[in-house]
């Protein structure tokens, strides 16, 4: 597969994973060294029934992720509160 057929909108198909008896998914190589994922991290697992979908997101991502929001409903709590005083 060539790196324009992989990739989608900076998105990256790594190859298969094949779920075990027990549940269990290894996670290609390449995607954990990109990734920065090693041995003991903690995934979040993410998806949607409806569409199929199915993801891992890194603990820091998540953390980061919250921060942000708590940013912006913060933002928006005090351009709301501008809004009112007018």
């Amino acid at each position: 597969m060539s790196q324009s057929q992989s990739q989608l909108h900076n998105k990256k198909l790594y190859g298969t994973a094949t779920v075990g008896t027990k549940g269990q998914v290894v996670i290609p190589a390449e995607a954990r060294a990109e990734m920065g994922i090693a041995s003991g991290d903690r995934l979040y697992v993410i998806g949607s029934p409806e569409g199929g979908f199915l993801g891992l997101l890194k603990e820091e991502s998540l953390d980061s992720i919250m921060q942000h929001l708590t940013e912006q409903i913060e933002s928006f709590r005090v351009l709301k509160q501008d809004k009112d005083k007018e």
